[in-house]
């Protein structure tokens, strides 16, 4: 990140900080660690996003592979899903991420597991209604995350799918995979997918 840029989904003139943006916890401020490779989904793409997910979320069971600050799985209970798994790798996001959820109160319906999401996924399965993917954008993690969720069947059937990544980089979707929503926030590429498990060329 460049001296002096704002860094995204932080609010403005509040280092470190994260507003909840929606639901039960709306405007409730988190704290998160001041890292480069740390970088909260904005808020317009939240409400973006949220907006998509209005109609499934109420009882969601959700999945927030790459947790970080927990923006997404934070903002899914506060929107009203059952539950949500943070997986984090980090161990000062970590325990971020868990001073957060404690402050929220908001066991047992949010479980943090401290590992790296690759490992994670090598484990038994639980399926999951929605599932948001959000590697760090040049680590190569997307299409290896999403071959491993699509492989072990961690998204149910009809299933949601939330990816993010670097606007100019190709999309890694499994072919049982849908995209359903496709935008653009700067140089940011955000989209929702569904297993629909339709395969081309397959009746």
């Amino acid at each position: 990140m460049a001296p002096g840029a704002k860094r995204p989904g932080a609010v403005p003139g509040l280092k470190g900080k994260l507003r909840i943006i929606g639901g039960t916890w709306r405007s409730r401020l988190l704290s998160f660690p001041e890292r480069a490779d740390l970088r909260p989904t904005p808020d317009r793409v939240r409400e973006t996003l949220f907006n998509w997910l209005q109609p499934w979320m109420p009882g969601a069971e959700c999945l927030d592979l790459f947790a970080g600050s927990g923006a997404l799985g934070i903002e899914s209970l506060s929107r009203g899903a059952r539950s949500v798994v943070l997986v984090e790798s980090d161990a000062v996001t970590a325990q971020a991420l868990r001073a957060n959820l404690d402050l929220l109160a908001a066991a047992p319906a949010a479980e943090l597991v401290h590992a790296d999401a690759r490992a994670f996924l090598q484990g038994t399965a639980h399926s999951f209604d929605i599932v948001f993917l959000d590697p760090p954008y040049q680590s190569g993690l997307l299409a290896e995350c999403c071959a491993r969720l699509e492989a072990g069947g961690w998204v149910r059937p009809h299933g949601l799918i939330y990816l993010e990544t670097a606007g100019d980089q190709p999309l890694p979707l499994p072919a049982a995979w849908t995209l359903l929503r496709s935008k653009r926030a700067g140089q940011v590429g955000y989209y929702l997918a569904q297993n629909t498990g339709m395969i081309p060329g397959n009746d």
